[in-house]
This record gives structure tokens, C-alpha cells and sequence, in this order.
């Protein structure tokens, strides 16, 4: 157990240092590498194998209900990024240009782009000329690159790997139902998939996607009680279109602009699971993304047979899992807590005493549950072991969410609730930005979402005492 102990210890435990265990477990976990550019990661491949997995749903997911896979150029010239006035501001700050092709210099700027609604919509003018035309669903696998002050892995870097959807509707009614659809797809995903629970809600104007006229999204607690956007769809309403001269002829046979939206998500999520998940031992991971979803350990492997029977097993697991046997000479120990760190969901035990028994023992990574099962049950019990891990995960992210889920009555009551543990503390809002800047300048928060499903907490706004519009989510966020 020495080894396995001194593996632990290389790991910041998350209490001591919630940052430093956060970019250990990144490291140790073999899920990145810096790069020799400021912000830049390498996706090593235990990390980018998740990101597939996340990809492979959501790609699957997303053609189901009906839309193509595009691709746009890296590059947009500065007069087509100029064209939306709000859109450009939002993002001026993060650009990032090209300035010279070769030793001379461009007679026009090009951004690297920091995202694509402007590419999209030119292409949509010259191929949107009918009602019979629409709807245009379309989804871009890519990376972006946005110029951030401070970065940290996954959470917020320089460049990063996401989807980016960008649709054109009929009618405004369309375009808002796809753009709910498109967020519970998300919802979806981080709960179903990777045992997130999220609050969905919509973003105050102030938080909203530039260029937007309304932007939803998926907020998720991260085991320190911080927030995480962990994906965010918008409503464009016809605002690019008219700026990008999009016209079709509509069913009574006049010029009309169609409605846009745009959604997306990231790498950030790889980062969600991290710090929803993890524990001092290292990543803890939702089985349908972890690129290992059991590690098969020979114990006594230099007896006869159990090499030979390790291998058997990992054949018959293989035809219905993601499996690994761990046949080096290293101790059973070491392998333990390699694996543990990896966050493989599932250790499999198996040794002479076994094999004799025609047994295994079956190891949970979440609680650390061990169950003795019989080798002809395995197809079954493997199964079974991997839904009891996803929904232990979802109810122990789930707890920690309403233990750190409060409510605020005024602006003192936030100072004091934010000033303690974080989480999320709800309050009633009259919808002036000036009591949101109230609330961030004085208790440090920032508004999460007006959540979808609605609670009556006051009659009147904890800030100005106004008559409230809706309830806010507010909080810390990453």
C-alpha cells in the first residue's frame, strides 16, 4: 500500500486547495500537457478519448433530430465581423488577428474566429432564397481561439474544442422552440450521460450572448459550490439577418428575414466532471464517457492460470465494454491507485482463490463498493454496476447542490449568505440591471440564470424593494 499511498499524496488534497487539486488531478490523470504557448493545452489521449465519447452522443443526438455537419473557414475578415455592431463589441476584447500573410502585410485584418455566427450567416445569404429553403440546421465540430487574461485547463483557455450549432427558421416561434430543443439536448447530456444535475434557466441581458436577444443555458455546481456554464443556447431573433441582408420569399410571397439561433459546448465540460466528480484520489468518472470503464487486475499473476484467465475475461468484456488488463509488474497496489486516479469506474479483481470459485471481485470507484460476482453473471452484473455508479455520482452531485442552495430575502441577508460557503443563493429581482450591479459590487455574485421553473420566494426585489419580475439564481462562478 506504500505506493499507492505516495500516489495519493502527489494529489493537493481538495480542502487544503480546491485550485492546485484541480490542476493535479488534471496533470496526474494524464488528461493534458501545457503547451509552449501561454493558455494553450495538449489534449493528451486519455483526455481527448472523453471528448470523443461527449462528441460521439452529442453528434448522434444532434443528427436525430435533423441536423448536418458543417464546416467554416478559421479565418474571418474584419469588415465581415463588423457588420454586427453588438456581436463585435461583445467579443473585441478576445480577438485575436492575423495581420500578415507570409512576410507582408494584409490589406484587411482577419480574426481568428473566437466563433462564427458572422460566417455562417454570410453563407446563409447566398443560399437562403425561399421559405422552401428553410429551416437551415447546421452544427460545426471545431476549435476557437479567445485571447483570455488568466487561463486554467478546460475551464478557460486560449484555444479550445467545442460544437457550434447556428440555425435559420421561418419564424420566430420556430426558432425559439429549436433553441429550447437544443438546450435540453444539453441537459440531457450532463445529466443522463455525465451525472451533472443542472438548473436550466435563461441569462439576464446583462450575462446574454452578445449580439442576442435571448440566451438560455444549463448551470451546474462544481463540488466547491461554484458555478459552472456548462452550456448556453441563443436566440437571434432576425437582428443578423437584416445585418447580413438574409431575405427569403415567405409563403405569401413577400420578402421576409429568418430567425437565427446559435448553441454550443465545450471542452469546459471535461473540466465539469473533474470538479463535480473528483475526490482527493483523483478523477471519478461517469461510465459512458470514460475511455477505460474497467481495469482488470491479475492478483498473484506470476501464479499459474490467472494471466491466462485475466485474458479470457478481457476478451468476453470487450464485446460489451471498454476494458483494460493491467498485466505489468507493478504491484497490485500501484494498479489500484493508478486506476483510481484515472478514474476507471469499475476494478476487477481476480486471483488464484478466485479462479478456483469461478469468481470475481468487482470494485465501484465512487464508493469504493466491493461485490463478489460469479464469472458466468458477468454480462449482467457489469451492466448493472456501471447505472449504480452513474445515478451514485448524479444523487451525490445532486446533494451537494441543495446543501449549498440558498435563499436571500435582501441584499444584507446575500452579503451575509455570499460571504460563507459558496453555492447558489436565490433571490426575487425587479429585472433592473442596477440592482443586478448591486449584487455583484457588494455581495460578489453574479446572476446565474432566471430558472425555467419559477418559485414565488417575495413580492418584492431583495435589493430595491420594487415589485419582482422573477426569481434569479445567483452565485460564484468559474
Amino acid at each position: 500500500m506504500a505506493d499507492s499511498k505516495k500516489m495519493v499524496e502527489a494529489i493537493t488534497s481538495m480542502e487544503e486547495d480546491f485550485a492546485k487539486w484541480y490542476t493535479d488531478v488534471v496533470k496526474k490523470a494524464e488528461l493534458i500537457d501545457y503547451s509552449s504557448v501561454r493558455g494553450c493545452m495538449i489534449l493528451r489521449p486519455y483526455g481527448y478519448a472523453i471528448w470523443e465519447h461527449i462528441q460521439h452522443w452529442l453528434d448522434s443526438a444532434f443528427k436525430s433530430t435533423g441536423h448536418e455537419n458543417v464546416y467554416m473557414p478559421m479565418l474571418i475578415p474584419e469588415s465581415l465581423l463588423q457588420k454586427e455592431k453588438d456581436h463585435v463589441e461583445g467579443f473585441a476584447p478576445e480577438v485575436a488577428w492575423v495581420t500578415h500573410g507570409g512576410s507582408e502585410k494584409l490589406s484587411e485584418r482577419l480574426c481568428v474566429r473566437p466563433t462564427s455566427e458572422t460566417l455562417f450567416c454570410e453563407h446563409y445569404s447566398h443560399i437562403i432564397k425561399s421559405y422552401r429553403d428553410l429551416p437551415k440546421l447546421y452544427n460545426q465540430w471545431c476549435s476557437v481561439i479567445r485571447w483570455e487574461k488568466t487561463t486554467r485547463p478546460f475551464l478557460r483557455t486560449m484555444e479550445f474544442l467545442w460544437q457550434e450549432g447556428h440555425t435559420m427558421h421561418e419564424t420566430a416561434e420556430e426558432a425559439i422552440a429549436e433553441t429550447e430543443q437544443m438546450l435540453n439536448i444539453y441537459a440531457q447530456l450532463c445529466e443522463d450521460v455525465l451525472a451533472i444535475p443542472v438548473v436550466k434557466g435563461r441569462k439576464t441581458d446583462k450575462e446574454k450572448f452578445a449580439g442576442a436577444e435571448a440566451t438560455y443555458t444549463i448551470e451546474a455546481m462544481m463540488h466547491d459550490g461554484k458555478s459552472l456554464q456548462a452550456g448556453t443556447s441563443h436566440y437571434f431573433g432576425d437582428g443578423f439577418a437584416k445585418a447580413f441582408d438574409i431575405q427569403f420569399t415567405g409563403r405569401d410571397n413577400k420578402l421576409q428575414y429568418p430567425h437565427q439561433t446559435s448553441w454550443g459546448v465545450t471542452t469546459r465540460l471535461i473540466g465539469a466532471i473533474i470538479m463535480a466528480h473528483g475526490d482527493n484520489n483523483g478523477l471519478v468518472l461517469p461510465p459512458q464517457v470514460a475511455p477505460i470503464q474497467v481495469a482488470i487486475i491479475p492478483v498473484a499473476q506470476h501464479k499459474e492460470g490467472v494471466l491466462k484467465k485475466a485474458g479470457e475475461l478481457k476478451q468476453r468484456l470487450e464485446k460489451f465494454c471498454r476494458v483494460k488488463m493491467d498485466d505489468s509488474n507493478n504491484s497490485p497496489g500501484w494498479k489500484y491507485a493508478e486506476y483510481e486516479m484515472k478514474g476507471v469506474p469499475l476494478r476487477l479483481e481476480i486471483g488464484p482463490r478466485d479462479i478456483e470459485q469461478n469468481q470475481c471481485v468487482l470494485v465501484r470507484r465512487d464508493n469504493r463498493e466491493k461485490t463478489v460476482v460469479s464469472l458466468d453473471e458477468l454480462e449482467t452484473a457489469i451492466p448493472q454496476l456501471f447505472q449504480k455508479v452513474h445515478e451514485g455520482l448524479y444523487q451525490k452531485a445532486l446533494a451537494n447542490r441543495e446543501k449549498r442552495t440558498f435563499v436571500a430575502h435582501s441584499l444584507e441577508e446575500m452579503i451575509q449568505v455570499a460571504s460563507g460557503e459558496n453555492g447558489f443563493i436565490k433571490t426575487m429581482w425587479c429585472g433592473d440591471p442596477a440592482c443586478e450591479e448591486m449584487f455583484k459590487e457588494k455581495a460578489g455574485v453574479s446572476s446565474r440564470c432566471m430558472p425555467f421553473e419559477q418559485e414565488h420566494l417575495d413580492d418584492v426585489c431583495a435589493c430595491c424593494g420594487k415589485p419582482a419580475k422573477a426569481m434569479v439564481y445567483w452565485g460564484k462562478a468559474y
